[in-house]
């Protein structure tokens, strides 16, 4: 980075902006980073208007080139019987199982061993949280040595149907 680049970042960062606050989710930003999905004109501006949301971003930028996950998405695909028994996110790396337990649901998150982040969160063990479509906490807690962490599925609803009626999707994050 060049001398110029680098006081233009530091002059970006910086300023104050009165009433600034993260104006972008980490899925947005993460997803931008990877390539998967590019920020629209109104998200750019968001970002150029925001030095908190520019340093978050920034921050993300940085776990990203050092390969750290910071987080992962999946959506719910269609089911014939109306049930799931599992899902898994979008890049492979975790899975959610439910198993029933006594009249209710156990939701076991797991992460796939063989992947390469694997080895990095079996060790530093974050903790995580797994969220639906609509922001409500499905499970938190950081993996124990088998790679899993479970809990009680925390809603009335079984998941197929609370999933189908919570923006049909999921995501894994870690909690900063």
């Amino acid at each position: 980075m060049s001398p110029e680049d680098k006081l233009r970042e530091r002059v970006l960062l910086a300023r104050e902006v009165p009433g600034d606050r993260l104006l972008l989710a980490d899925a947005t930003l993460l997803a931008a980073l990877g390539g998967t999905r590019p920020l629209t004109q109104g998200e750019l501006a968001a970002l150029n208007g925001s030095p908190a949301t520019l340093r978050r971003f920034r921050h993300l930028a940085q776990a990203h080139r050092r390969g750290a996950w910071q987080s992962s998405t999946g959506l719910l695909r269609a089911a014939d019987s109306g049930a799931i028994e599992q899902l898994a996110t979008d890049d492979g790396l975790w899975t959610l199982h439910f198993v029933p337990a006594q009249g209710g649901w156990q939701v076991v998150l797991k992460v796939d061993a063989a992947a390469p982040a694997a080895a990095q969160l079996l060790r530093d063990r974050p903790l995580l949280r797994v969220t639906d479509g609509g922001g409500a906490i499905v499970l938190q807690g950081r993996l124990d040595a088998d790679g899993e962490c479970e809990h009680a599925w925390p809603f009335e609803q079984p998941p197929a149907r609370h999933f189908h009626e919570h923006g049909a999707s999921f995501a894994v994050t870690a909690v900063p």
